[in-house]
């Protein structure tokens, strides 16, 4: 109810409970190291376009190894959520430079790469403001297009919001999809212009024009892990693919 709160002794309490799964954790992970030598089965939940761009590679690279995959696609909230819960063993989540994502206490972070927000817009909207594909736009000049946007319930929404504010404008927007490849359709039809990580663009972006930011705006991505448990031989194995690769996508 509204009206309960931790007593002083429960706080205590919670401060060593996180103590505690955190040796958990760790003794997990020496046992693990003794007893599997890299064997075992991780659990991945990761953002669709990480499950789309990074996990396949990894997991190919693995195949007909020591190591077992299983991938749950979810957005980072919920990974995290799973993480916590002992669902998954590993977290591919994103953070914006307009809005962090705070690693949570009981886990660790691995950075696996930085992902540029681009401005997507029809050819043509480009060729009327002067802008060859690739040229540095400023949001402020497409303040009166109608605007394109993920759903309210990710962070990835807040983030067209906030870039806009920051523009000195508020969008119109007249879309909302939970895929950016449904974005960027909607983009090369001609109904407005959309934000898009480039981690999220798809294979066939034929008919949109594609702008880093005046003010540039990044998407990091990393993995999560429960504190003290990256020693696992299998879970070093899967962050070491999954670097490579983010190293591949991003040159």
């Amino acid at each position: 109810g509204r009206t309960l709160a931790l007593t002083p002794a429960g706080r205590l309490l919670v401060s060593h409970a996180e103590v505690v799964l955190n040796d958990i954790a760790a003794a997990e992970s020496a046992l693990a190291a003794l007893t599997t030598q890299g064997a075992g089965v991780v659990r991945i939940a990761a953002f669709p376009s990480a499950a789309r761009v990074l996990v396949p590679p990894a997991w190919a690279a693995l195949a007909g190894g020591a190591v077992t995959l299983r991938l749950l696609e979810q957005e980072p909230e919920l990974s995290v959520e799973s993480l916590r819960c002992r669902d998954v063993d590993m977290a591919i989540v994103h953070g914006y430079t307009l809005l962090p994502r705070q690693v949570p206490t009981h886990c660790d972070e691995h950075h696996l790469l930085d992902d540029p927000v681009l401005l997507a817009v029809p050819p043509s909207v480009a060729a009327e403001r002067g802008l060859a594909a690739g040229d540095v736009a400023s949001l402020a000049d497409f303040a009166g297009l109608p605007w394109l946007a993920p759903n309210e319930d990710v962070s990835c929404h807040e983030i067209t919001a906030r870039a806009c504010g920051a523009a000195g404008f508020v969008p119109d927007t007249v879309a909302h999809a939970t895929d950016f490849a449904v974005l960027t359709a909607l983009v090369a039809a001609g109904i407005g212009v959309a934000l898009v990580p480039a981690l999220a663009l798809p294979a066939d972006v034929c008919g949109v024009s594609l702008h880093p930011l005046a003010e540039p705006v990044t998407r990091k991505v990393f993995a999560l892990t429960r504190a003290g448990s990256a020693t696992r031989p299998d879970l070093r194995l899967v962050l070491a693919q999954l670097r490579v690769a983010a190293d591949a996508w991003s040159t």
